[in-house]
């Protein structure tokens, strides 16, 4: 990705810190009781209850907690990987439950490096802000954009991403390496995706 400044990029900059300061603004208890709701929804995707391993993450800051999801996974014998920040991009390693995460850069938990990398078939995609195109505002490194073109090239990868409704912008403005998600869920359930 290139270094230099766009205005797609600067656009994006700005939506990804208004829709941050409404996320910073929800009460701990909505974040919680929205988390619930929202593992709730993702469980129930079929697609998803076909996936041998998913790609999830450990939240950080006010993030939707993804964890009572991965307790749904793990409690219907689904795998699940998190993933390392490396030099290449993410890599996922599989992760079970109680044990212990190592601290990363960007305050993120992750699973030991003495662990096998592998290939999830499913991801459930953090992000900043999304539209109801599908598309997504990350954290502005494109680790995630990365991982879904590079785990593509193994076959069909379901991507989920998973965000509170405040989050939701009017358009974000996709640049040409940005891949719609397949699915998107709030705590207020499933986001209805209109067809590009």
């Amino acid at each position: 990705m290139a270094p230099h400044s766009s205005p797609e990029r600067s656009l994006k900059a700005s939506l990804r810190a208004e829709a941050l300061s409404r996320r910073d603004a929800l009460s701990p208890e909505a974040r919680k009781a929205g988390s619930l709701r929202a593992a709730e929804t993702i469980a129930s995707i079929p697609e998803l209850a076909e996936a041998p391993l998913v790609g999830a993450f450990w939240p950080i800051r006010s993030e939707i907690d993804p964890r009572p999801l991965i307790e749904r996974l793990f409690a219907r014998g689904q795998r699940v990987a998190l993933p390392k920040v490396t030099k290449q991009g993410l890599v996922f390693r599989e992760w079970r439950a109680g044990e212990e995460l190592v601290s990363g850069g960007f305050g993120l938990s992750e699973p030991r490096d003495d662990l096998p990398p592998l290939d999830p078939t499913a991801l459930i995609v953090p992000l900043a802000a999304f539209d109801r195109a599908g598309q997504r505002i990350g954290y502005g490194a494109g680790y995630y954009d990365q991982a879904i073109e590079r785990l593509s090239k193994n076959g069909p990868v379901l991507t989920v991403g998973i965000a509170f409704s405040v989050q939701e912008i009017a358009r974000v403005p996709a640049e040409p390496h940005d891949r719609p998600l397949d699915h998107l869920v709030t705590e207020t359930g499933p986001v209805p995706l209109r067809q590009s």
